[in-house]
């Protein structure tokens, strides 16, 4: 490590050592709603819901570091998991997340929704129902900018409302009412959302069951020689061999593979397959980003694998369509539990890439922010951004020297608010070469 890079991690680290307490209940960056408008208004979902004709506007308020864009039991939800977060071409940042009308379980009537801010993260406009499950399950969220147009694709996955993650996993539901992948596009900034249209047939294979897309951010190739293409990593689960004893919902049937696009969502395509279910690494929820030398790397949950470890990943040449080795554990984040995670390649060419996730190898808590100069060989622990229960996450690059993430936490739960921190530090003391 260059005496450089050793001082500007430094830095981070002083920076991302400040705790910001925000009681659990109250959000004072929480803009006045809006009336509600007539059903299907700001949504392509169905679902009547409350509509904003732009984020709060205004300037980012000086010393803004942190807010609140969803808090479990306001809105009309009882609670809000899943956070993914992208940042448009105009800069606004667009905030997903489920709402879950019954409670923080993954099953029964739960909506993607949406919340807008035009201040880099520090107010949010009112919420806006992207895709309602109407009674089912709506969820998963991989949004990700289309550098060639500008616009939105969002990418879900949904299911009856009445079924489990278990029963699909078993083989005991019907196609149509088990795991469905589904793609919408908004061309004005996230204010509307076409309606969820069903690619399952594109992206799917024979004998899957589960399937499971990020969540959080997609990938938009920007260098090699696809540029454009959005990658959305993902994860399913296979039905086991004939003649086995296993029903399916063993861990072992847990793995990882890749969608993607190169007409801006219109047309997908299956890219990596990983099919070595061998009960060392299951990989399940991924995250992905383009490094530097133009490879993709992908981190993955490694769900009740053999190997010691909860985090595996493995990297693309070749644009998301192979990996050059299966999954294989990455050691330097033994710190992080079973749990989803979050990486990004930060801009300019030289910066780091960053990975989030707690940071209590057996509990949801302590959400940290971590780094690698290697090309995520290894990862160094930067510093914890709060002591208290945190469980999934997702990073977005706001400028050439602001990063923010969104994350569930909470002073009593991990599920009581999505929060919302905004780090800043001068990324071009990093170099440009």
């Amino acid at each position: 490590m260059t005496p450089l890079s050793r001082t500007v991690l430094t830095a981070l680290a002083l920076l991302t050592s400040l705790t910001i307490r925000i009681p659990a209940q109250a959000d004072p960056t929480r803009a006045e709603p809006a009336p509600t408008p007539p059903a299907h208004a700001g949504s392509a979902s169905g679902r009547a819901g409350p509509h904003h004709p732009g984020p709060t506007a205004g300037r980012p308020r000086i010393g803004c570091a942190a807010s609140l864009p969803y808090v479990s039991g306001q809105g009309g939800y009882a609670a809000y998991r899943i956070p993914a977060v992208v940042t448009t071409r105009h800069g606004t940042v667009l905030a997903f997340a489920e709402g879950r009308r019954e409670g923080t379980g993954d099953t029964g009537d739960i909506d993607v929704v949406l919340r807008r801010s035009a201040d880099g993260g520090c107010t949010w406009g009112p919420l806006t129902v992207v895709a309602a499950g109407h009674g089912d399950t709506r969820g998963n969220p991989a949004p990700v900018v289309d550098p060639r147009t500008g616009a939105v694709v969002l990418v879900t996955c949904g299911n009856s409302g009445s079924v489990t993650e278990g029963q699909i996993m078993r083989g005991e539901v019907t196609a149509a009412r088990g795991r469905r992948v589904y793609v919408q596009r908004s061309r004005d900034d996230g204010l509307h959302f076409t309606h969820p249209e069903d690619i399952t047939a594109q992206v799917s294979r024979p004998g899957w069951r589960w399937y499971a897309t990020g969540p959080g951010h997609a990938l938009a190739l920007t260098r090699g020689p696809h540029p454009g293409r959005l990658i959305v990593p993902a994860n399913h689960s296979a039905a086991p061999p004939a003649g086995s004893s296993d029903t399916g919902r063993e861990s072992k049937y847990y793995a990882g593979h890749a969608l993607y696009s190169d007409d801006g969502g219109c047309t997908w395509h299956l890219g990596f397959v990983n099919t070595h279910y061998d009960g060392v690494t299951h990989a399940n929820e991924t995250s992905a980003a383009q490094l530097p030398d133009g490879r993709v790397y992908f981190s993955a949950r490694n769900q009740n694998g053999g190997a010691h470890g909860h985090r595996i990943d493995g990297y693309s040449a070749d644009a998301g369509v192979t990996l050059h080795r299966p999954y294989a554990v990455q050691t330097t984040l033994d710190d992080v539990p079973v749990v989803q995670g979050s990486v990004l390649q930060l801009d300019p060419k030289g910066s780091p890439l960053l990975f989030s996730a707690p940071s209590v190898p057996t509990a949801r808590r302590a959400m940290a922010i971590w780094a690698s100069e290697d090309f995520g060989h290894t990862f160094t622990k930067l510093r914890t951004l709060s002591d208290r229960p945190a469980a999934y996450s997702d990073l977005v690059q706001l400028g050439h020297d602001t990063v923010g993430v969104l994350y569930e936490t909470g002073a009593a739960h991990a599920y009581d608010t999505l929060e919302f921190r905004r780090l800043t530090l001068p990324w071009n003391t990093l170099g440009t070469t």
